[in-house]
């Protein structure tokens, strides 16, 4: 599905019945993890009918739309599932936990209980069933059938998720065939010598976000000032994922468009965050796995192959005559001592990378991808 974030702009009435039904969807999650506990073996119709005997003995849960306290019982089991399949590939995980009022943040409409009407260009009002009609600013055309919604509450402010089933269409690949490696100083490096400079998102904020935070821990919890401090807080972390995420969107974009093929590092991020010589802080801020998740989509869209390598030796061959050496991280030129090769260090990565996609399986991948894209275009999926 291709979603769209609008902001809501509701009044105050309207935005104290969001309010509740927010609050009586967390109260029906609890409810039933409560109940879930309680069962030896997890039975959804079970819980589904213990929705039904909280709905009639609350008169409260009337005010909402059934098939959103429904929705609840679905994002439970949900969240069961994605718990187990942690399990099965080793993850420690503890069981689910009750949802404060800090930590339920959406409400879901699905299938029904919405309707879009379109009042100008750039203006129009969703109706939400038990709440009302409330205005929307909508930039950009919404495309596509509009198959469910999601409102959320973020940093005071509510935002519109429209999920429809239409297709992204606006990026078309190019001709180049490429590979990255992605790091610190430089975001990323391709095997044609291009180098991405890293903006350092949360660097810039450094200074902004420390002195928010000693703020906050000054004020007494429960204040009205310390509320104050908080939304602060989150005012910052917002504007630095903003600037993250348009950096990230902007750099995706623009290496689908100009490439046909692009092999990326199959990376262990989590485990060089956890060692001692890696920076941590740098690494996080990078959001390499949410780059190379847009890169993915965008790619797949577009008719773009994106292929992940094997991450050995990448750093320590030399791409010319295939020779290993130890390259600490202070060293950030390749000098090969036997082919008297001498490159910037990243480069010779990333032609590396682009050498062991060609070597594998991939290619074959990346030939078809063509293919791939003119069978979903005929077919409309």
């Amino acid at each position: 599905m291709l979603s769209y974030v609008f902001p809501l702009y509701p009044n105050r009435e309207q935005r104290e019945e969001l309010e509740l039904t927010l609050e009586t969807c967390r109260i029906a999650y609890n409810s039933l993890l409560e109940e879930l506990h309680k069962q030896q073996i997890p039975d959804r119709s079970a819980m589904q009918h213990k929705l039904v005997e909280m709905k009639k003995s609350n008169p409260g849960f009337g005010k909402v739309y059934s098939k959103t306290l429904q929705y609840e019982c679905y994002r439970l089991f949900s969240n069961l599932s994605a718990l187990r399949s942690l399990k099965k590939k080793g993850r420690k995980t503890g069981r689910l936990r009750f949802k404060g009022k800090e930590w339920f943040k959406t409400i879901v409409y699905n299938q029904s209980g919405f309707r879009l009407e379109k009042v100008t260009e750039k203006r129009s009002i969703i109706h939400l069933s038990r709440i009302g009609s409330i205005s929307i600013k909508t930039h950009r055309a919404v495309e596509g059938s509009v198959k469910g919604l999601i409102i959320k509450r973020s940093c005071g402010r509510w935002y519109l998720i429209l999920q429809t089933d239409a297709r992204r269409k606006d990026i078309v690949h190019g001709s180049k065939e490429i590979g990255i490696d992605v790091g610190i100083e430089s975001y990323l490096t391709d095997s044609n010598g291009i180098k991405v400079q890293n903006p350092k998102t949360l660097e810039k904020y450094r200074m902004d976000l420390a002195s928010a935070q000693k703020e906050l821990s000054r004020k007494r919890k429960g204040s009205a000032n310390r509320a104050k401090a908080k939304r602060r807080m989150e005012r910052l972390h917002r504007r630095v994922t903003n600037a993250r995420n348009d950096f990230l969107h902007k750099t995706s974009a623009r290496l689908v468009r100009g490439c046909r093929f692009i092999a990326v590092e199959r990376l262990d991020i989590k485990g060089m965050m956890e060692r001692p010589n890696y920076n941590a802080r740098n690494i996080a801020d990078a959001s390499w796995n949410r780059f190379l998740q847009m890169l993915r989509y965008k790619a797949e869209s577009a008719g773009c192959g994106v292929v992940e390598v094997d991450p050995a030796n990448t750093t320590r061959m030399c791409s010319s005559c295939a020779s290993l050496q130890e390259m600490p991280l202070y060293k950030r030129v390749y000098d090969c001592g036997a082919c008297s090769m001498s490159m910037d260090r990243d480069c010779n990565s990333a032609i590396n990378i682009l050498k062991k996609a060609y070597a594998g399986p991939e290619r074959a991948y990346a030939e078809n991808m063509d293919t791939y894209s003119m069978k979903q275009e005929a077919s409309g999926f």
